[in-house]
């Protein structure tokens, strides 16, 4: 990872040159697209993923946001450097049903030296009903030498 800048690291994902972080299967998404400043997962929410009351638990939601708002900052770290989440929010609009396909887009707002800001959304992807929206804050850092 020290080699590559982060954007490159976010291409090595989605070209299956570097394996996927666990939390996508274990969440059921996965990265669909990347561009400079923007990243798109894409998945669907199922039994598994559901509330006592046979919701789609807010932490599915919230996972899933996360990892989208943390990799459109890593899309702008320069080599040799890294992200950690700050802090993150989470707005639901609506009850996602279960297996509804969705889209998890985030977009940057800021990336400096030490922080990054962005901020996103999940779709349906059949429907283009708004689900979720979310922001978070990122603290970039240097990775220790080896």
């Amino acid at each position: 990872m020290r080699s590559m800048s982060g954007l490159d690291f976010m291409f090595g994902i989605l070209n299956g040159d570097i394996s996927m972080p666990p939390i996508g299967q274990v969440m059921n998404y996965a990265l669909a697209e990347v561009a400079p400043g923007k990243v798109v997962f894409r998945g669907a929410p199922g039994f598994t993923h559901c509330n006592p009351m046979g919701g789609v638990h807010g932490g599915w939601y919230g996972t899933l946001l996360d990892s989208c708002l943390g990799c459109a900052v890593m899309t702008t770290v320069p080599k040799g450097s890294s992200y950690t989440t700050l802090e993150y929010k989470v707005n639901l609009s609506r009850a996602i049903p279960v297996d509804t396909e969705i889209l998890a887009t985030a977009w940057i707002d800021h990336a400096g030296r030490s922080t990054g800001t962005a901020h996103g959304e999940i779709r349906g992807v059949a429907d283009g009903k708004l689900y979720a929206t979310g922001s978070t804050t990122c603290l970039i850092m240097k990775l220790p030498e080896s």
